[in-house]
């Protein structure tokens, strides 16, 4: 069955505009406390969560009260990243846990994302019953039934000492100096202990979050700041977390964006260093044909999920490998944590260069990216992307580039835009094959 609201990553749009909208979110709430309720038993435990976007107390109040009034007991934990709620919902004996988060998106965006009891994201098939039961009238539990809220004090304190013990007790951060951005998101109060804990100095920005401010032009998406102020302070590196910090994007002592896929490369390579590689790595089908050249000259695969998490980490299960991810910087170690996590995959990065006593770029020897161009191209839903022109340049585009790069087009699974994405050795010809194929997206789009 198609599902109607959940998407990539959970369910996301524009606040005010449905599904993002309060009477929805009660209606959710009440759907998923009757869903955890029939699979947990009686009066299961939800935990929530939120990033720093002012719509996120609205939303957290709406879905408190569905949750209570299916039967369900609800543990606020306030402002955490995502993988802090993915980690109380498994400590907490909760048989699911919420995120209230639109990611990397701006503040007038919004979102909700759900993890099962063992703190990974939900199967279809139970995103397909939440679906049915939203469906279905909303009925209040009896009074004796009812659920209860709590607040938990201590969530930040128990994430930090987790994040922590990932490093490993034999290493320290002395010596390093790092520069932080918290994207003014839900990293805001936990990444700077972290890793000043750890011993590193650290300068933090964009750590000031007043509801608006989430992702404006600083974290993962927008780096500019962060190289400025690695250059200016002759950091060792700077770190950018996105706005629910479960990506992390570096820049090394010039100020240089490492991304995703290179940070891929360093994990991997780390782990063969280290006698605990595994055959392959998971990427996406975003992934830089770069990656897979430079780990197939290490004996090592690169498989290609579908774009999102829960599709890295599905790959991941099914190969029995323990590293994947995304150009985006959302990294997933499966041997040190159940999900994507910003900090944690940082941790693991500074590992490497403690352990090699290397600078980032020491590291990225092995690897050459290739060019990419990629454009999102505005368009409405139900463009067919097998259409007579667009399968034509598409074609002819491929024949060109002969083997010699790659083309993909694919809807975004958390924005309206279409993804045109060409890579190849000239940038200047795959710049002119994807704008080509964004133009014939716009003309397509504007038939419909």
């Amino acid at each position: 069955m198609k599902k109607q609201y959940f998407g990539t990553d959970g369910i996301r749009g524009r606040v005010g505009e449905r599904p993002i909208t309060p009477d929805f979110m009660l209606k959710l709430g009440w759907a998923a406390g009757r869903v955890f309720g029939e699979r947990w038993g009686s009066q299961p435990t939800v935990v929530i969560g939120k990033d720093t976007r002012v719509s996120g107390y609205m939303f957290e109040s709406a879905l408190e009260a569905g949750l209570v009034a299916a039967g369900a007991n609800v543990k606020l934990l306030g402002p955490m990243p995502t993988p802090a709620v993915a980690l109380m919902t498994r400590t907490q004996n909760a048989a699911a846990g919420i995120v209230i988060s639109a990611s990397h998106n701006p503040f007038f965006d919004n979102g909700v994302k759900f993890f099962c009891d063992q703190g990974a994201k939900l199967p279809d098939e139970t995103e397909l019953a939440i679906e049915e039961a939203i469906n279905a009238p909303l009925v209040t539990a009896d009074s004796e039934q009812l659920g209860k809220a709590t607040r938990v004090g201590d969530a930040a304190g128990r994430y930090i000492e987790f994040c922590k013990a990932t490093f490993g007790e034999e290493r320290s951060l002395r010596g390093v100096k790092l520069v932080i951005d918290c994207a003014h998101g839900a990293t805001y109060h936990v990444a700077p202990l972290v890793f000043s804990e750890l011993g590193a100095e650290t300068d933090v920005i964009a750590a000031s979050p007043d509801g608006y401010n989430i992702n404006a032009n600083v974290g993962s998406t927008a780096t500019d700041a962060l190289s400025e102020r690695v250059r200016a302070l002759q950091a060792d590196v700077g770190i950018a977390f996105d706005g629910d910090g479960d990506r992390v994007i570096f820049v090394d002592h010039q100020g240089e964006r490492i991304d995703g896929d290179q940070l891929l490369y360093i994990l991997a390579m780390h782990r063969m260093a280290m006698g605990r590689a595994d055959a392959g790595v998971v990427g996406t089908l975003m992934s830089n044909m770069g990656l897979e050249l430079a780990l197939a000259e290490q004996g090592i695969q690169l498989e290609r999920a579908n774009v999102g998490d829960r599709h890295v980490r599905e790959l991941m299960r099914q190969q029995g490998w323990h590293l994947g991810g995304e150009s985006s910087g959302h990294l997933i170690c499966s041997d040190v944590t159940t999900t994507g996590d910003g900090i944690v995959s940082a941790l693991q990065v500074l590992a490497a260069m403690i352990d090699a006593q290397a600078s980032l770029q020491d590291l990225l020897t092995g690897m050459v990216k290739l060019p990419q161009v990629l454009i999102n191209v505005p368009v409405d839903d139900g463009i067919d992307l097998n259409s007579a022109v667009i399968t034509s340049v598409s074609n002819e585009v491929t024949r060109t580039l002969q083997g010699r790069g790659r083309l993909l087009l694919r809807p975004s699974g958390t924005e309206p835009v279409m993804r045109v994405m060409v890579e190849g050795e000239d940038p200047v010809e795959i710049q002119a094959h994807a704008q080509r194929l964004a133009d014939v997206l716009v003309l397509a789009a504007s038939l419909n």
